[in-house]
């Protein structure tokens, strides 16, 4: 059964070029709320956290609020830890490649929104992916590129399954 509908949230630490940044552009489309001060963001959130030790998976569908880390991947280190001391659910995403043109084909190099759609793919809010990724000319390059793992990764019942699964894409 397909689900829809998440709350997506952006944590906007202001470091990426105002024109190619992928959030600012979810927000001007009303796909994804935009946040400066993270006391803002909804607790018990998903955080798409490249840090965390549990992929996100199927288990996580019970929460409504996903959220992104919108910075350079340079500072990411730095930026982080205001958003350790929150009640956040942290998931990492599996191997995925990038499509969009600043990292194309580099694994885990995703941005906001290439973020955002995984995430929402994998806990089968599919539909909900698609119309994210309509809004960048490169967007659909970005499922037709990880068909095959989004499959599987979709199809696993847990973070273990996921982690497993992506053993044979590395």
């Amino acid at each position: 059964m397909q689900r829809s509908n998440y709350r997506l949230h952006v944590y906007h630490a202001n470091q990426c070029n105002p024109k190619k940044c992928t959030g600012k552009r979810l927000k001007k489309f009303e796909l994804a709320r935009i946040h400066e001060k993270v006391n803002s963001i909804p607790k018990y959130s998903i955080l798409l956290d490249p840090f965390a030790e549990k992929a996100i998976s199927k288990e996580d569908m019970d929460t409504r609020d996903i959220v992104v880390l919108d910075c350079s991947w340079e500072t990411v280190e730095e930026v982080f830890p205001m958003l350790l001391k929150r009640n956040f659910k942290h998931r990492a995403l599996p191997y995925l490649v990038a499509a969009n043109p600043v990292n194309f084909g580099r694994p885990f190099k995703l941005n906001s929104a290439e973020a955002f759609a995984a995430a929402l793919y994998i806990m089968d809010a599919r539909e909900q992916a698609e119309e994210i990724l309509s809004k960048f000319k490169w967007g659909p390059t970005f499922l037709e590129l990880n068909h095959e793992p989004l499959e599987d990764y979709a199809s696993a019942k847990n973070s273990h399954e996921v982690v497993e699964m992506q053993k044979s894409y590395m």
